[in-house]
């Protein structure tokens, strides 16, 4: 029989090593990004066109590369960074397998164009998969520039399973946050289809938080400090009244080096407990720094995954330096110059103690007792005398109190039938409705009674009514008498703009949407004003993970997940007419049987389903 097993080409196996390390076109821009970083360099700028998948290209101001080396970094297993097995315990770079620049030139056209200060002239290098076509010396600025065009164009298929230019933006915004939050000291610039999105200068960390996300995450953050022989942590937490429902804003940085850690992330929310509400996220940004030999950062291959030597002390340190910082916040005396200094207690009185007050009661005291006359002393001779005199006939007060009550009309009262009113009568049974555990909405039918759930029920309502104002573009708005400004992320505003068409469609109605937020001049009809935050912030979390591109199916999630936000909550009261609404428009829907989202709304109870449970 012969041999079946054989060697896989080179370029078949650079395929397969690039479906580890190159997933999507965020990949390439973490790859790219952190070699510019190792390079040295103080300026970095990453351009993008179609989200990545057309064109990704880095440009650094970095040590550059010689005419050798730039061949060479595009072998496998090619790196400058380690020497043997112990190198990879005592890493302080970025990359190092050697495998980045090998998997991108396996399944995209890749442009290299590098140059040492020291040298007169650089290398220009064109590579399509993995195949060399062009190597030429060239004149060239001090560092490096890769190109990366057409990702995938030999794997239609996996090109094929890239996500809408929203979704795959969204993770190449996520992998550049994580590369300039960890270095301050450098600058960063990026654009997308010729639009600048950021332009970082050089700073502090506070400052790179404050320049990435908008100017005030400055007063939601809180700084955290604490050095000890097993970790230093320093960074900042974000106050809890600012907690979201999204988990977007949190990071976590060992040695400079962004990481995953559900371990850390229980660590930090123990610390919040008591602070926030049900479901929200906290942000924080937490630098954490151990010495490289404690830890072991080659057990995932994108390197977001660290493990530690002693996680529980870990735990332990960072749950008490977060929760000291959060108390400190709480407990700190804040400078008011409007203070008024006659309120300050005076020197003389700073040490004594407080004096507490007696008190002192008749035990013989009796209200209703006829008061004796009292003498009372004053300035002149003699004495005065006073007396009470008793209040006669004070049954009067009361006669026709009970007459006058009956006439008293209230004229906003809404008088209803008793509950158990004419119940023999069945053409007067069909108006009736009412709420169970403040959950169910109950109503008799002619076959038995149904069971509605009001939150599922007005999900349908509200669904059908939005796609109803989705379609026609109709739907009515309320001008507000003073616009609302709301602030957001850069990636939030990029959301916001894809969803601006629709949303103008619902009822809302913006003013302008400037680099840090938006300014909302009106809202639809069924929002209050302080529900606004509320809504988009949810609207903005369910659809976090990806919006379908323009046409129904975006309507659709836009409609599904304003309904979800909107709609009543379970254990919320209803009167009589909210719940005959509801009844009655859940009747006039399409598809009144499910919600939006294939559950059910309500369920039927036959008479002689009924007959069952008392015939047994």
């Amino acid at each position: 029989m012969s041999s079946i097993i054989q060697l896989l080409p080179d370029h078949v196996a650079n395929q397969i090593a690039a479906g580890e390390v190159v997933q999507r076109p965020a990949s390439v821009v973490k790859e790219l990004l952190e070699n510019a970083v190792d390079a040295k360099a103080s300026d970095i700028k990453l351009i993008i066109k179609d989200a990545g998948k057309t064109l990704i290209q880095v440009v650094d101001n970095g040590v550059g590369m010689s005419v050798t080396d730039a061949r060479l970094c595009f072998e496998r297993h090619a790196t400058s960074k380690i020497r043997n097995a112990e190198d990879l315990f005592s890493l302080h770079t970025k990359g190092f397998r050697g495998e980045a620049l090998a998997s991108i030139a396996a399944v995209a056209h890749v442009e290299l164009k590098t140059k040492q200060e020291q040298d007169e002239l650089g290398t220009h290098i064109i590579i399509e998969g993995s195949k060399v076509t062009t190597q030429d010396p060239a004149v060239l600025p001090k560092g490096t520039s890769f190109l990366v065009k057409n990702l995938f164009f030999n794997i239609p298929a996996r090109r094929n399973f890239l996500k809408s230019e929203t979704v795959e933006l969204r993770h190449i915004l996520d992998e550049f946050h994580r590369v300039v939050l960890a270095h301050p000291k450098i600058n960063f610039s990026m654009y997308n289809n010729g639009n600048e999105i950021f332009n970082l200068p050089f700073g502090n960390y506070r400052q790179r938080i404050v320049n990435l996300f908008s100017f005030k995450t400055n007063e939601k953050l809180v700084p955290i400090e604490e050095s000890t022989e097993i970790v230093k942590i320093h960074g900042f937490v974000g106050k809890p009244e600012f907690a979201k429902k999204t988990r977007g804003e949190q990071f976590f940085f060992v040695n400079d080096r962004f990481i995953k850690s559900g371990y850390l992330h229980h660590a930090v929310m123990s610390a919040y407990e008591g602070l926030l509400k049900e479901g929200a996220q906290p942000s924080y940004f937490i630098y954490l720094d151990v010495p490289s030999h404690t830890i072991d950062i080659n057990i995932h291959p994108t390197k977001t995954e660290i493990k530690f030597d002693d996680e529980q002390a870990l735990y332990a340190i960072l749950r008490a330096s977060v929760k000291h910082s959060l108390g400190q916040f709480n407990v700190a005396p804040v400078l008011d110059f409007d203070r008024d200094p006659n309120l300050d207690t005076p020197y003389s009185f700073q040490n004594k103690e407080a004096s507490f007050p007696t008190i002192q009661v008749d035990a013989t005291y009796n209200p209703f007792k006829e008061e004796e006359p009292k003498k009372v002393k004053s300035g002149f001779s003699g004495t005065s005398h006073y007396k009470r005199e008793p209040s006669a006939n004070w049954e009067s007060l009361y006669v026709g109190l009970q007459q006058s009550a009956q006439e008293i009309v209230f004229e906003n009262e809404v008088v209803t039938s008793s509950l158990f009113q004419e119940q023999d009568e069945p053409e007067n049974n069909f108006g009736i409705s009412y709420q169970i555990q403040k959950k169910y909405i109950v109503s008799p039918i002619k076959s038995g009674l149904i069971v509605i759930d009001q939150h599922r029920a007005h999900q349908r309502i509200l669904y059908e009514q939005f796609l109803t104002h989705l379609t026609l573009s109709q739907a009515p708005s309320q001008q507000l008498l003073f616009p609302l400004e709301l602030s957001y992320t850069t990636l939030e505003l990029h959301l916001l703009k894809e969803l601006q068409q629709p949303l103008e469609a619902i009822g809302f109605q913006f003013e302008t949407i400037h680099d840090n937020g938006l300014i909302l001049k009106g809202v639809p009809v069924s929002i209050q004003e302080r529900e606004v935050v509320s809504v988009l912030d949810t609207l903005l979390h369910q659809l976090h993970e990806g919006i379908p591109n323009a046409g129904f199916s975006q309507n659709d999630s836009v409609a599904k997940s304003m309904a979800k936000s909107m709609a009543i909550k379970s254990g919320v009261q209803l009167s009589v007419e909210e719940q005959q609404a509801i009844v009655n428009k859940l009747f006039a829907c399409k598809e009144p049987d499910v919600s939006p989202f294939n559950k059910p709304t309500f369920i039927t109870i036959d008479v002689e389903e009924l007959d069952k449970k008392f015939f047994r």
